[in-house]
């Protein structure tokens, strides 16, 4: 019997949301699609919300994951940076979550050690492994393609392992594990 699933992954961002899909068939992995969503040209932090949410809706329209890897914001020194990349995220898993598609978080440096072994490896790096891995021809003009499909092959690597670093089945175990963040 075989087992199919397809899982995206998505690096979010407020300059460039990066995004790739994969297919496992009988534990193999296939690349579906790589993409960018560049988000420069709108010049308010709101619309570019609105853009991530809706093409996130796309996305799970046109391929139907089973499943939703996404690289969780870093800890850096510019609060506002992480401000907006923390609303970039939570858009991404909104749309995720208004689908019920399970989502899971993985740090960035979780997700460099899935695929290169080395949790420090550069973009470059990344992008070059999943290259070999997969078999693409060429590698995208931005990188943050390639480490949304880096989300989507960590998770892959990761399933069954309960080292993952937070999943989300839906609204109510996301308000269960954050409730905190969350104002009742």
């Amino acid at each position: 019997m075989s087992s199919e699933k397809i899982i995206l992954g998505i690096d979010p961002g407020t300059t460039i949301m990066g995004f790739g899909l994969i297919k496992i068939v009988n534990k193999n992995m296939e690349l579906i699609q790589i993409g960018e969503l560049i988000l420069k040209k709108y010049d308010d932090h709101y619309m570019k919300l609105k853009v991530i949410f809706e093409r996130t809706i796309q996305i799970i329209e046109e391929y139907h994951p089973d499943e939703i890897a996404i690289e969780a914001p870093f800890f850096g020194k510019n609060v506002q940076s992480m401000l907006k990349l923390g609303r970039a995220q939570g858009v991404a898993m909104a749309a995720g979550l208004s689908r019920e598609i399970p989502i899971t978080e993985y740090s960035p440096k979780k997700i460099k050690m899935a695929i290169t072994g080395n949790g420090n490896a550069s973009k470059e790096q990344v992008a070059k492994m999943l290259q070999n891995l997969l078999k693409l021809k060429t590698l995208p003009k931005n990188l943050d393609a390639t480490d949304g499909l880096a989300a989507a092959v960590c998770h892959f690597y990761n399933s069954g392992n309960i080292s993952t670093d937070k999943n989300y089945t839906g609204w109510d175990a996301f308000v269960k594990q954050n409730g905190k963040r969350v104002n009742g």
